[in-house]
């Protein structure tokens, strides 16, 4: 059976990996008769967000941790991640995709990356394996592969995904951009204002042509 490596950033779309694309993900690797398994980093999270106030918290939450809630316990630290065992990797979005695994949300084009979700994304592109990314997570992937990517409709991000050396294809919420060299998949979810059902179809598509790739 296929096996796709799956990077969390946390959990909830302000601070950590969006929980529905997150779910959504494993929803459409499962449909397609492939194993998943979810990693994260085992640090901190650059900052907490109370969801329902939308305001910062003074509380220190733990990326391995609060992505545990979303992989149902079933998660290992992002340095255990070995491309060798997997067949592509998979980035939901979220703000902690912005925030934790790289630093786009305060530094935009001069963002750095996590050093282990860096080499992880280089490793699964040495081998030549796919990689998935969704929502804002592609602004990781232009940066560290200079990929062709989509960021929606979203004019600002695009610029920076372009001033990163990547490129940007503006796609709906029912398209995907994939880069052939790279073997790059995108899809835009939450980037652009759209619902559940809506950002199913682009992760679906997503998914549907990472079955066609491997």
């Amino acid at each position: 059976m296929k096996k796709i490596a799956v990077i969390l950033s946390g959990c909830g779309s302000r601070d950590g990996s969006e929980i529905h694309e997150a779910t959504l993900s494993l929803l459409a690797i499962d449909m397609n008769g492939l194993k998943y398994q979810c990693f994260a980093p085992n640090k901190n999270q650059t900052e907490v967000v109370n969801h329902f106030t939308q305001a910062q918290d003074s509380e220190k939450r733990n990326m391995l941790v609060e992505g545990a809630r979303i992989a149902r316990g079933n998660i290992k630290p992002i340095n255990e991640i070995n491309a060798a065992d997997f067949d592509a990797l998979w980035i939901p979005g979220g703000l902690g995709a912005a925030k934790n695994l790289c630093s786009y949300f305060y530094e935009g084009a001069n963002m750095k990356v996590d050093s282990d979700v860096e080499s992880a994304i280089k490793a699964f592109n040495k081998a030549g394996k796919p990689i998935v990314a969704l929502c804002i997570a592609p602004v990781i992937v232009a940066k560290v592969l200079g990929a062709n990517v989509t960021s929606g409709k979203d004019t600002g991000t695009a610029s920076n995904i372009e001033a990163m050396g990547g490129k940007n294809t503006v796609c709906n919420y029912d398209e995907i951009a994939y880069d052939t060299e790279k073997r790059v998949i995108t899809a835009p979810c939450y980037m652009l204002d759209a619902s559940i059902s809506q950002i199913w179809m682009g992760i679906k598509k997503a998914a549907d042509k990472l079955v066609e790739l491997i």
